[in-house]
């Protein structure tokens, strides 16, 4: 199967999927993972390589918002919702539990797309009070997440429109509609769209690049497919490392962040293992 990739469909500048959709492949359930066995290289001599960058919305977050504590966990390796939970609920590391550790994971990824209280309360199922305050906790942890949060919508609406750290638009009309709902999309829209903007360039620029050594360099591998924040080359065997050592380069490389970009890297003989 061959799949049309489109550059102008989504609004935060991600390349989309079409006939069929290869970036939906369900991966969240072990029956829904099982579709990729299906997909396997065009012969023996291959195997396929998946390099996917680790919490890049986050590490991006940290850099525009030049937010120190979430940058230094993130430079000494640290475990981010871990030290989140840490901070937000006043205990050492150590004594974080699981739980308090899913709710600091759902907290940043959720920040990230401006969730509300009634939106966090709902995800992991806890009244809304204990969700704001959970909210409110982060930002205290992290002041300057919210300084730039609130930046991004001023821009927004002062300007119509707020930029991924390349220079790439996402037009905001929203803010300025009478309707409650629709500018609170606008600004849950103008806090998301220069993160997630931001990422959608840096796989780009390593995309191109990767694809640009694969052939200048004569390989045989080839990439085949891009979904998200993950790449996906079909490599042949007797240049498996050369082509892993290819990805980690370019995708380390494709931006200069005040945090690094780190990169988990699998390979299998079919989608499901490489996964």
């Amino acid at each position: 199967v061959h799949t049309r990739f489109h550059q102008n469909i989504t609004l935060t500048g991600r390349i989309s999927s079409s006939e069929p959709n290869l970036q939906n492949i369900p991966v969240r359930t072990e029956e829904g993972r099982e579709i990729r066995r299906a997909f396997i290289p065009s012969d023996e001599d291959r195997c396929l390589v998946v390099a996917d960058y680790s919490q890049i919305e986050l590490r991006i977050l940290a850099h525009m918002a030049k937010e120190d504590t979430m940058i230094d966990t993130f430079r000494h390796g640290g475990d981010i919702h871990a030290a989140t939970a840490a901070k937000v609920y006043g205990v050492d590391q150590e004594s974080v539990t699981k739980d308090m550790r899913s709710s600091a994971k759902a907290v940043n990824f959720g920040i990230v797309y401006g969730i509300s209280d009634f939106g966090l309360s709902r995800n992991l199922n806890i009244p809304r009070k204990q969700a704001a305050t959970l909210i409110q906790s982060y930002f205290e942890t992290y002041p300057k997440i919210r300084g730039y949060m609130d930046q991004c919508v001023a821009d927004g609406r002062a300007h119509g429109f707020v930029e991924t750290m390349y220079g790439r638009r996402r037009y905001t009309p929203e803010l300025a509609s009478k309707n409650y709902n629709v500018r609170s999309f606008g600004e849950r829209a103008a806090m998301n769209a220069p993160i997630q903007g931001t990422a959608a360039d840096i796989i780009k620029i390593a995309m191109i690049r990767v694809n640009e050594r694969l052939k200048a360099e004569h390989f045989r591998s080839r990439l085949i497919l891009q979904v998200h924040d993950e790449l996906l080359v079909e490599a042949a065997k007797e240049e498996l490392d050369m082509v892993k050592q290819i990805l980690a380069e370019e995708m380390h490389g494709a931006a200069n962040l005040k945090v690094c970009l780190e990169i988990d890297m699998h390979t299998g003989e079919n989608w499901y293992e490489a996964k």
